[in-house]
């Protein structure tokens, strides 16, 4: 059941919570990276933030404000897709959950692969994991986007991965709010 965003509600209310608390309830939105949540409760949270999109403005804005080792901390934290992390289940609850979302648990042998070639070309030229907020997508416009971003420049594809980020962790606290409704 999908509610409308502007009226969902985080449980528990971020603005009700010590940091403690709230590193504990929130703290897993970037992946391996707790410290995103921290730094957005002590840059304010109050009951605007209570709204998964607030939230997500709010802690997305720390990533984009953190210096760039933070931010190639918080990218090289991202598992391959469709790598072995996935394929022997070392994954997150919501990276496995993404990924098979978007069938990359049934590829072929052949697309893994493809998705294997591709992981090691981008992190040879990067030097952190493809990362693609996969939700509304199929596995063959996530091997499309790869090889389009692989065009990037390390810089903008730095800022790509990025938003990415930022739009996986959006889409992460409205799963909550809507498993919550």
């Amino acid at each position: 059941m999908t509610s409308d965003a502007s009226t969902l509600t985080l449980t528990p209310r971020p603005s009700t919570l010590s940091l403690d608390d709230f590193v504990a309830q929130y703290g897993d939105v970037y992946e391996h990276s707790p410290w995103v949540a921290e730094d957005a409760w002590r840059a304010g949270v109050s009951e605007e933030h209570d709204a998964p999109e607030a939230l997500a403005d709010l802690m997305g804005k720390m990533l984009q404000n953190a210096a760039s080792e933070q931010q190639i901390a918080v990218i090289i934290a991202h598992p391959d897709l469709a790598g072995k992390a996935a394929t022997s289940g070392e994954l997150t609850d919501d990276s496995t959950r993404e990924q098979a979302g978007a069938g990359l648990d049934q590829c072929s042998p052949e697309e893994f692969a493809r998705f294997e070639k591709l992981n090691n070309a981008y992190k040879e030229k990067f030097g952190f994991p493809f990362v693609i907020a996969v939700k509304g997508l199929d596995r063959h416009a996530i091997l499309a986007a790869f090889e389009t971003r692989l065009e990037n420049d390390l810089a903008e594809e730095r800022r790509t991965a990025i938003e990415q980020i930022i739009n996986i962790a959006r889409f992460r606290l409205r799963m909550r709010a809507e498993d919550n409704a």
